[in-house]
């Protein structure tokens, strides 16, 4: 029958527009975030760089890419990301720098495009290179900061965006200190109870492979470690009594805090410090009923680009006892706290990539307390390098 055959009709249309209806429940509606204005400006600087800073030569995101990714490869991909109009990305610190000194000389294009050293500029090619960096650096730094009202994002201090590797460093004990154990010639040797710190290594070398699962993370003791070993991102962890990397490597990174031997301390030493042109000293403090009992100790946690190689980082955790060692690295991976001290981090020394936190690390009953940098005498001191010299 006639009407028979439009019902029949009737229902399909009806039946695929529920369908269709069911479908647009089920998509996800994509919000595009706003571009930060100086992260806009510094991608259209640097398209503008390799477009017109010669016009005559003809420079393709991938030439650019091979030269500014000489020594660490570098995709054509990637480029095209930090030049983008619509969603660039934020390039690296590094790789900013790098923009600087390839564009500083023509002579980064007369032969194959490759990157002129540093130490082969001209005074007037280095003056060109200082104007870049200088230029580039604060439109990266601009775009690093959130908008004024915006949730500053959580970072994570221990996940490396790169390949690594990640090498932990630690004090190896002195055989008068270490137990028999320690001994090789002993059938049962374990060889960690050599290590100094030993909690503090535990702890954050599982911690470092958890957040980056690809990258090769070892742990060595300082009398181990081989020249390839402090080119990548290197960890120090404990003071420089029985760890002589630790005090080479914090005088190349020219830090203000220096770990010094005190008359007044037999059991470690003690972190110093010129504020206004007078030395402050930094002490543990005692309690008990004999005031013997460590009741506050001191930790140190600094990071700065690598001075053997400035694409990785150097970090140090360190502390005028162990506990200040266990306290500084407690601090960054304790689930608890973590997140508000990483906010603490982002929002007190967002400026700069290269700090350092002196903190008090509370000792009770024994055990080591997680320093809290936002409470009242957390934070002892804390010192930031500006991006720009």
């Amino acid at each position: 029958m006639p009407y028979r055959a439009s019902e029949i009709i009737c229902e399909g249309l009806l039946s695929h527009a529920l369908s269709v209806m069911a479908e647009c429940a089920e998509l996800e509606v994509t919000v595009m975030q706003p571009v930060p204005p100086a992260l806009l400006e510094l991608s259209q600087r640097l398209r503008q760089l390799r477009q017109q800073q010669w016009p005559d030569v003809r420079l393709t995101q991938g030439k650019l890419a091979k030269a500014l990714g000489d020594e660490e490869p570098l995709a054509t991909a990637t480029i095209s990301s930090w030049e983008s109009a619509t969603a660039p990305k934020l390039p690296p610190r590094h790789r900013v720098l790098a923009y600087a000194q390839f564009f500083a000389t023509r002579r980064s294009v007369e032969a194959e495009p490759r990157l002129i050293p540093l130490n082969s500029l001209t005074e007037e090619e280095k003056a060109t290179y200082k104007r870049l960096e200088a230029e580039l650096l604060g439109l990266r730094n601009a775009a690093r900061k959130p908008s004024v009202g915006d949730e500053v994002a959580v970072r994570r201090s221990w996940n490396f965006p790169d390949a690594g590797p990640a090498t932990l460093v630690c004090a190896q004990l002195p055989r008068e200190a270490a137990g028999p154990l320690a001994d090789p010639a002993n059938p049962n040797y374990t060889e960690l109870l050599s290590y100094a710190d030993l909690d503090a290594l535990m702890e954050l070398h599982g911690h470092i492979r958890a957040e980056n699962p690809t990258m090769d993370v070892f742990y060595k003791p300082s009398s181990g470690v081989h020249p390839d070993d402090l080119t990548g991102h290197v960890i120090l962890i404990g003071g420089m009594a029985w760890n002589e990397i630790t005090e080479r490597l914090s005088e190349l990174a020219q830090l203000p805090v220096k770990q010094v031997v005190d008359a007044s301390l037999e059991s470690g030493e003690i972190f110093v410090v010129e504020v206004d042109g007078k030395q402050q000293r930094f002490l543990p403090k005692w309690g008990g009923s004999s005031h013997t009992e460590l009741a506050e100790d001191i930790g140190m946690l600094a990071r700065v680009p690598n001075p053997l190689n400035s694409s990785r980082t150097l970090t140090i955790c360190n502390g005028v006892h162990s506990r200040g060692v266990f306290g500084a690295v407690r601090s960054l991976t304790d689930a608890r706290l973590r997140d508000a001290n990483e906010k603490y981090l982002s929002t007190h020394l967002r400026d700069s990539e290269s700090f350092l936190i002196l903190m008090s690390v509370k000792v009770i009953e024994g055990k080591t307390m997680t320093p809290d940098f936002s409470s009242d005498g957390g934070v002892l001191y804390q010192w930031q390098r500006d991006d720009i010299k």
